[in-house]
């Protein structure tokens, strides 16, 4: 039997890396933070700035992608099917912390879920539909 794969982000991948690029930091298997910078930003139309959705969706889906891959055999890898994200508040610039985890696993799919903060606040919660793949 194999033995658990550990979490996204206890090891610095190679460049080139989203990781790296984005300059994430997992702090535990399935959560993430990020600096949001105006750079990843668009202005709100009042002088501030609002981070782009497709930044806090990859930001949401990676931390369920770390949760679920610290699920994983050696042996398995796993696609995403599907991706949902609700955005309840906009993000600004600063730290964003995401946190994933897996709702039910079996042989051939897991289903995970997830929620974006920022200080104390809830910004957005994703859910997606994981396949996993052996060989």
């Amino acid at each position: 039997m194999s033995r658990p794969r550990r979490g996204w982000g206890e090891d610095v991948p190679r460049d080139p890396h989203i990781w790296n690029t984005l300059g994430y930091r997992g702090t535990e298997p399935g959560a993430i933070e990020w600096d949001a910078t105006p750079e990843f930003c668009f202005h709100d139309g009042n002088g501030g700035y609002i981070v782009h959705g497709g930044m806090v969706t990859t930001l949401l889906d990676t931390a369920m992608g770390g949760a679920c891959w610290a699920t994983l055999a050696d042996d398995e890898s796993f696609l995403t099917a599907d991706l949902r994200t609700e955005f309840l508040r906009a993000a600004r610039p600063g730290m964003l912390r995401a946190k994933g985890w897996v709702v039910q696993r079996n042989r051939r799919v897991a289903f995970c879920a997830a929620e974006l903060h920022q200080d104390d606040e809830l910004l957005a919660t994703s859910r997606c539909t994981q396949i996993i793949r052996t060989g």
